[in-house]
């Protein structure tokens, strides 16, 4: 299946993009640490390291497009304030943005957010516009929202800024871990995906980019195989911020470059979250371990590797939830 000479010029942004919002955003996020945890990989004969995203800030990667984004706007845009639609990590993150530039945001999110994300968008100053919890449904009150108020709408995945924000992640791993063979990221509406696949791609080609899903979302994966954008069929899955379709300036990217993508079960990701709590003492939401879940339950694929799992987030209701 795979595209061996991609289309560079149809892409939304550019490593040199990416790396002009490392420099635009290195004083408003934290350049998270990529820690190995070898019991977690010894089993399956692979060496694990886990990129920390659950220590940024708001314990999540959206910190970084949310910023991006935000603090590229002109004075005149930035004076109309921001508006998203956002299962919780990117509203938090959108709102901290609009705070520090000290301007207006306002956060759409589905009525089934985690407590602990609307919380967090509460804790920023900002009331939560809740929707119902279909892709749909969270687009049209955004677009509502938009239309009300003037604000300049801050897509959580499908904004070029916002994907070059994402990227600065990839940027970090290659510096602090010259030597992988593997990152794999979770992919929900694909602007943490695409952003790594742009950046490492770029550089350092040869590093397989393996994108993980939940079995109950599979919509990317269906993506790759049929060659355009599948719906979302359900969202119920524990990994709240992996429920949304893909996007149309993130698919492209995706399409041409992901080295494949893999599905898990509900099962797996309760067991990836349990296990990183166990022997890596992180709390990590479901969405964050997907990754490691990735990994135990499609071991073959792993062996002898060195590989880098993208913990995308930290927030979850309760940290003793299973299946």
């Amino acid at each position: 299946m795979h595209r061996t000479f991609p289309d560079w010029t149809t892409f939304c942004t550019s490593l040199p993009q990416i790396q002009a919002a490392e420099t635009r955003i290195r004083s408003l996020i934290i350049e998270t640490p990529t820690i190995p945890f070898a019991a977690l990989g010894d089993d399956i004969g692979c060496s694990l390291a886990f990129k920390c995203e659950n220590f940024q800030h708001g314990f999540a990667f959206k910190a970084r497009g949310a910023c991006n984004a935000v603090f590229s706007l002109t004075d005149a845009e930035a004076a109309r304030g921001v508006v998203t639609h956002s299962s919780g990590n990117h509203a938090a993150a959108l709102a901290r943005a609009a705070k520090l530039r000290g301007i207006l945001a306002h956060i759409v999110m589905p009525e089934n957010s985690a407590r602990i994300k609307l919380a967090a968008v509460r804790s920023l100053g900002v009331e939560p516009v809740l929707c119902k919890s279909t892709p749909a449904a969270r687009e049209a009150m955004a677009q509502d929202v938009m239309r009300t108020t003037g604000a300049t709408l801050i897509h959580p995945f499908n904004d070029a800024r916002v994907i070059a924000g994402q990227g600065t992640i990839a940027l970090e791993i290659l510096r602090q871990c010259p030597d992988v063979e593997t990152i794999i990221v979770p992919v929900g509406g694909g602007g943490l995906l695409a952003g790594t696949l742009i950046a490492v791609k770029s550089l350092k080609p040869s590093v397989r980019i393996i994108a993980a899903e939940p079995e109950w979302a599979d919509d990317a994966f269906r993506s790759l195989q049929s060659g355009q954008i599948e719906s979302v069929l359900r969202t119920d899955s524990i990994a709240d911020g992996l429920r949304t379709p893909l996007g149309s300036l993130t698919f492209p990217i995706i399409h041409q470059l992901v080295d494949e993508i893999l599905c898990v079960s509900e099962a797996a990701i309760n067991e990836a979250m349990q296990q990183l709590g166990t022997h890596a003492k992180m709390i990590v939401e479901p969405s964050g371990a997907v990754p490691l879940a990735a990994v135990r339950q499609h071991r073959d694929r792993f062996a002898n590797q060195r590989i880098v799992c993208v913990v995308s987030g930290g927030n979850r209701d309760d940290p003793t939830l299973t299946v």
